[in-house]
């Protein structure tokens, strides 16, 4: 039994609670790794029922955009594509220009959602949200979110676009089993307060939870670990892996699937683990084409208590 389809905040479009993260299409390949496959990798995702693919204009400086439009143009396959805007300028009124760009990367005249990668300091929440409902009202975006959000903050953001007649439908944040940060701070309760979809990225927390760091090997550094509490120790994982391996084998999947499923399970949340190739699209589009009980799902939350 597969899990539900999910709503995208408060529209009326209903996905597959999964999408496809492409912050590293467009990369250059490194020796002795596999290099990505976007066309590949966005046919297996929509070949799995997964439609919606998210991008920024920050990722590896428009490459992964310019990949993303690149696929989906050529393919007539459905697809939802997201992009964000970058913050780091001196006036919201960045924002008109940054979309036109992402959009002729994307080879669109409208982007599907359009989200503020991050809050930052200088330029005012209430300013940001009054440029994306413009946009909204110029036709150029059809939904609009926000990533990295407070609760407060998205509060802030839900109240000004509501006051220009649009809703905000999402708010992407890290949230995985060793992260549940969401959980505590309010954004969670926030989200399911307004109606307000959470988008979950690192659901497998760089690969610690596919348990390929076991036996000592030491996981790759990555930019956004270093903003966040370091990840517990290998050892003090085994038993949440154990569990993870063991429901996975009684579902004939793997650990990865799992811990997708455990996420993809929690009500308004929509994971969206990255895949570079079409093996991995398909092994994620399968992490939702299974439910676990509500005890094995339980036993997940009870091991993840004491490592988040």
């Amino acid at each position: 039994m597969s899990l539900p389809d999910m709503p995208l905040g408060p529209t009326d479009l209903l996905l597959r609670p999964l999408g496809v993260g492409t912050m590293r299409w467009g990369e250059p390949p490194d020796e002795g790794t596999t290099p990505t496959d976007p066309a590949a990798t966005f046919e297996a995702a929509t070949a799995g029922g997964i439609s919606v693919f998210d991008t920024a204009e920050g990722y590896l400086r428009g490459a992964s955009e310019r990949e993303l439009g690149r696929v989906s143009a050529a393919s007539e396959a459905p697809a939802i594509l997201a992009t964000k805007f970058a913050p780091l300028r001196i006036t919201s009124a960045a924002l008109p220009r940054a979309l036109d760009a992402s959009l002729r990367r994307l080879q669109l005249e409208t982007v599907d959602l359009y989200q503020i990668h991050f809050p930052f300091g200088i330029l005012r929440i209430r300013s940001l949200m009054n440029r994306l409902a413009d946009a909204v009202e110029a036709g150029k975006v059809r939904n609009v979110g926000v990533c990295n959000y407070s609760a407060a903050q998205m509060r802030t953001a839900h109240a000004a676009l509501a006051e220009r007649g649009v809703p905000l439908v999402s708010n992407q944040v890290h949230y995985n089993i060793l992260h549940r940060d969401p959980e505590r701070n309010g954004v969670l309760d926030a989200c399911r307060e307004l109606n307000v979809t959470l988008i979950a990225y690192l659901p497998l927390a760089s690969g610690m939870l596919t348990g390929k760091y076991r036996g000592g090997a030491t996981p790759p550094r990555h930019w956004i670990r270093r903003r966040t509490a370091p990840f517990p120790a290998p050892g003090d994982m085994e038993p949440l892996l154990q569990a993870l391996a063991e429901i996975g084998q009684a579902h004939g999947r793997t650990q990865a699937q799992v811990a997708i499923n455990w996420l993809a399970r929690q009500d308004n949340v929509l994971p969206i683990p990255g895949a570079r190739h079409a093996r991995q699209a398909s092994e994620n589009a399968a992490a939702i084409d299974f439910a676990m009980s509500d005890a094995e799902a339980a036993r997940i939350t009870e091991l993840s208590d004491g490592l988040s």
